[in-house]
């Protein structure tokens, strides 16, 4: 299943072209993942990734040029490839309707307390199996 994430382009967003800033879909992707795994409203300490996690890596292909408006544009975000201890959030921003750009992100948990990446525990496994689709990854 996926997650859908309406978030919304800020006039500083945009570049010198008038487009939306490349860097700007870090941010959008980052919306998405704080929506799924932090305010999402079944999300608690054992299941919603509150324990903590730290980005990997990115990669993102950039579609078509988004301009500035002030409809928001339309973020998927889904999960797939889940290990021992990583796996990877795919995104597809959508500006009204089209596809714009697509990524993905490398997730790894992590222990603030002892800082160092750490296990996922089985009900984080079972969280995020609700939001995999291997088939779109």
């Amino acid at each position: 299943m996926r997650h859908t994430v309406r978030v919304p382009m800020r006039w500083s967003d945009m570049d010198a072209y008038q487009h939306i800033n490349n860097v700007a879909f870090l941010g959008y992707f980052e919306m998405a993942r704080v929506s799924l795994f932090f305010e999402h409203p079944t999300h608690d300490e054992k299941t919603g990734m509150r324990r903590g996690l730290v980005v990997h890596s990115h990669e993102i292909t950039y579609r078509l040029p988004v301009e500035y408006d002030a409809e928001p544009l339309e973020i998927q975000i889904w999960v797939s490839g889940v290990r021992a201890a990583s796996f990877l959030c795919h995104y597809e921003a959508f500006d009204h309707g089209r596809l714009a750009a697509t990524g993905q992100t490398m997730l790894v948990p992590f222990d603030f307390a002892l800082n160092r990446p750490r296990r996922l525990t089985p009900e984080e496994k079972a969280f995020l199996a609700r939001f995999t689709d291997e088939a779109a990854a």
